[in-house]
């Protein structure tokens, strides 16, 4: 049975409200998780491209940017040896090169948007299948830790495999510590 149409269903769903509906709670636990498991690979695939995509824009950027600056110097050269003419067409072909960089610099502040919210959804993402790992454990019996048990929502890191949480938790501890060391 098909749960999600779209990557937005898995965020916005309400679990409880799902599992409500079926007779087999662990079983449609488990057809949900991998339906998530397939959004969080495909938003994954996803993110990882928006990555490359606005790395890409980033230097292409700066090779134009970097052939401004030649076509100025070539355009100084001409001058030094009176050449106007030649001048101008370098200084014409630098606005050119100035006006590619203006429209892939918009692209590039697209791209950067894409990217940021494909990654906050990866996360959300995480985060729900994370929650459904954590209630199929507790159906199961099998809460791993006192966090679980207790209705804290693990690091998605533990669901997916992924990494970026960890150092979240890792720099808000320090900040903790940090704070009850001076109070």
């Amino acid at each position: 049975m098909a749960y999600f149409s779209r990557l937005t269903d898995i965020v916005t769903c309400n679990l409880s409200s799902l599992l409500s509906r079926c007779d087999d709670a662990e079983g449609a636990l488990e057809g949900i998780i991998r339906e998530m498991k397939e959004g969080v690979a495909g938003a994954e695939r996803c993110v990882k491209t928006s990555h490359a995509n606005v790395a890409r824009l980033e230097e292409e950027i700066a090779e134009h940017r970097a052939a401004t600056s030649k076509w100025i110097a070539r355009a100084q050269d001409c001058l030094k040896q009176n050449n106007e003419a030649p001048a101008r067409e370098c200084l014409e072909r630098k606005h050119e090169v100035e006006d590619l960089i203006a429209g892939l610099e918009q692209q590039l502040q697209a791209a950067v948007g894409t990217r940021d919210h494909l990654q906050t959804m990866l996360c959300a993402l995480q985060a729900r299948m994370a929650d459904a790992c954590r209630r199929l454990k507790e159906l199961r019996g099998e809460c791993a830790s006192l966090s679980e048990a207790a209705g804290i929502l693990p690091t998605a890191s533990l669901a997916s495999g992924t990494t970026a949480r960890p150092s979240r938790v890792d720099a808000e501890l320090e900040e903790l510590r940090r704070q009850l060391n001076q109070g």
